[in-house]
């Protein structure tokens, strides 16, 4: 039975989409079979891998109108993709009984087949959150070493604790992962250590450096992996995923040298 990870903030723009893709490929490459689940309507992680519109997306799976289908992006990471139709999920699923816990239930049908499941939840801390955090063992939150990206902290760490007292026990914090880092900058210092001081050991000693092969991948529908191997993005979240497993599965996590690469 696969572990189920979100990955939440209700804040755009600080990676967590390029997260979701990256740590699962990551995982890909460290021997895993993954799942991604796209629940976010923009549908950004399905755009962002090339998949074209399939006849059953997570909307039609969450109505009851269609099964949980997976698509293969390669071998061992396959994608419940989305679509636009999503956006009205919240609305015409909220007269639902255990409203919360669809997806949950969803997820039992397919979990057994993977290692790993990493949900990208769109940024938002509406009844699609809840159906992510309540379906989820771990919670990963990307955050963008910037000082705007800091504010909240407070309700995504509230939001966590609720669903973990009234509806998933076992929901639990995995780390928070600094995005788009770059060392020069004594601001993204700054709010990393924000960070440290509010989470704690739960930061992620491994930082995704910004770089601009991970801001190119997605017009080629390719996670960093299979776009640029060698560059500085792949490098870290090879590192990212290999410090998760270590967390995760409680084994001894050894960082590889940083390289300053530019590509």
């Amino acid at each position: 039975m696969g572990f189920i990870v979100s990955l939440l903030n209700h804040k755009g723009g600080v990676g967590k989409t390029t997260s979701a893709i990256n740590i699962g490929a990551g995982l890909v490459e460290l021997g895993k079979k993954v799942l991604l689940v796209d629940l976010d309507p923009q549908a950004n992680l399905t755009i962002s891998l090339g998949i074209p519109r399939q006849r059953y997306t997570i909307y039609e799976a969450l109505r009851g109108e269609g099964e949980l289908t997976p698509v293969t992006y390669k071998p061992n990471l396959d994608v419940i993709t989305s679509s636009l139709d999503l956006s009205g999920a919240e609305m015409e699923l909220i007269n639902e009984a255990g409203r919360e816990f669809i997806l949950r239930e969803l997820l039992t049908q397919v979990e057994a087949d993977y290692d790993y499941i990493l949900i990208d939840c769109p940024p938002s801390l509406g009844l699609l959150t809840l159906n992510a955090l309540t379906s989820s063992r771990y919670v990963l939150i990307p955050l963008q070493t910037e000082f705007l990206a800091v504010q909240g902290l407070a309700k995504i760490k509230q939001v966590i604790d609720k669903v973990r007292m009234r509806l998933n026990t076992q929901l639990e914090m995995a780390g928070v992962i600094a995005t788009m880092y770059d060392s020069r900058r004594v601001l993204n210092r700054d709010v990393v250590d924000i960070i440290h001081k509010y989470f704690g050991d739960k930061v992620f000693s491994t930082y995704i450096r910004d770089n601009i092969a991970l801001a190119e991948a997605p017009a080629q529908r390719k996670d960093i992996f299979e776009y640029s191997p060698k560059s500085t993005g792949a490098h870290d979240y090879l590192e990212l995923a290999r410090e998760f497993l270590a967390r995760v599965e409680n084994t001894t996590f050894v960082p590889a040298l940083q390289q300053e690469q530019t590509a």
